[in-house]
């Protein structure tokens, strides 16, 4: 079959032809972007913080008739009622081993750095988020230790200012960026005052309390620090298949020990890890629904709409497909007629929406900081749409193949 008398049908009804071939074009352009934007999504909400999520309880709370002021005795009462509360844990029967620390994977309320491998701060630097800590973080979060030691208690501060400290241990990208060699254990280092801190341990991985993309997301660091302050943050790990008994356990013991505390929601309170992922992570979730509703709804207009033009042309060419079947046209035939003729309108709609999706991708670039749309997510929109164009004018094309011939002997 040749195209030449498909392509002159078509330029009778070019503004039947450049509708589709528009709706085409911006369903693509739309679709992409909107899967593009769902794949990031999910890939965020299924990336690993690094820690052993089954078992961990997070506890936020603060002592509404704690002493204010920084001066020792007032810092020494404040880190008396963080170690009563941690030996209260530590002795339920259902907790394996509880943490003080400022913060948990995909919290916020963190503070971050740079680290560098001189005192004057020039050079090299990797930023990073700051975890303050005692010497049971690592095992309670259940992160992997691939070289180096845990803290030891002797070496844990307290107080009210963050000052560095003379060991750390930091996450392989933190120690990977400043050593490419692989020899960061042992090297000394730089933070922000300027002091030298040595490495002491290096863990797989642990994700920072940052929730949205960045390209510093894994870049941690333990600082052996309990941070004296009204407000305390605790990490529990619960034993196997127990975390809601300690988490019940958990809060009668704090209550018992010390009942002048405040626990307010939404952050504050003593919350499962798997609820605060779910929770972190709600707005991704929220974001990729509504992408895939959109989807679902331009790819149904976009099938309702050549489905519907190809059933008029259908109506309008009743007569001339009866004379083609008289002259000996096959029924197969016919149907590949309309086929190839939306094959020819879906390829000009295609290109045209492959333009249309690098634009519109460069417009969220610039304006809500998106990342580049990988090609792979253009060519499987151009093939979507291409099958979607088939099997939208499957029904038409086989209306029109079972056209009688005698339909040519009908006066108009």
């Amino acid at each position: 079959m040749t195209v030449h008398p498909i392509v002159a049908a078509l330029r009778r009804h070019k503004a039947a032809v450049l509708l589709i071939v528009l709706q085409i074009a911006l369903t693509l352009a739309i679709v992409a972007n909107a899967i593009f934007i769902i794949g990031q999504r999910i890939e965020r909400m299924d990336r690993p913080t690094g820690a052993d999520e089954n078992g961990l309880i997070w506890i936020l709370q603060g002592w509404p008739a704690a002493p204010a002021g920084d001066d020792a005795a007032t810092i020494e009462q404040l880190d008396a009622l963080q170690r009563t509360d941690l030996a209260t844990l530590r002795s339920l029967p259902d907790v394996q081993d509880v943490a003080a620390s400022t913060s948990i994977p995909l919290l916020s309320g963190y503070t971050t750095g740079d680290i560098t491998l001189n005192a004057d701060q020039k050079g090299l630097s990797v930023h990073a988020a700051y975890y303050y800590c005692d010497q049971h973080l690592r095992p309670t979060l259940g992160l992997q230790l691939i070289a180096g030691r845990d803290f030891d208690a002797s070496e844990i501060r307290h107080g009210r200012a963050h000052a560095d400290s003379p060991v750390i241990i930091v996450s392989k990208p933190v120690a990977d960026a400043l050593f490419p060699n692989g020899d960061a254990l042992g090297q000394t280092v730089y933070q922000d005052d300027g002091k030298p801190s040595s490495i002491v341990g290096i863990v797989e991985r642990l994700q920072t309390p940052r929730r949205s993309e960045s390209t510093w997301a894994f870049n941690s660091v333990l600082e052996p620090f309990r941070d004296d302050e009204s407000w305390s943050g605790y990490v529990v790990r619960a034993r196997p298949g127990r975390v809601q008994a300690a988490m019940r356990e958990v809060r009668q013991a704090l209550f018992a020990v010390n009942p002048m505390r405040l626990m307010p929601g939404p952050l504050g309170g003593i919350h499962a890890f798997t609820e605060m992922r779910a929770r972190a992570y709600r707005s991704d979730r929220g974001m990729a629904l509504l992408m895939s509703v959109i989807c679902v709804i331009l790819l149904s207009v976009t099938a309702a709409g050549i489905v519907g033009l190809t059933s008029f042309w259908v109506g309008q060419r009743t007569r001339q497909i009866g004379v083609r079947r008289a002259l000996g046209a096959r029924r197969i035939d016919i149907r590949r007629y309309f086929q190839i003729e939306n094959l020819l309108i879906a390829g000009g709609g295609v290109v045209a929406g492959a333009l249309f999706a690098f634009g519109l991708n460069e417009w969220l670039m610039t304006h809500y900081e998106m990342t580049r749309l990988p090609l792979r997510y253009v060519g499987i929109g151009v093939l979507a749409m291409l099958a979607l164009g088939q099997a939208a004018v499957l029904v038409p094309a086989r209306r029109a193949s079972n056209v009688p011939p005698v339909v040519a002997t009908r006066s108009v």
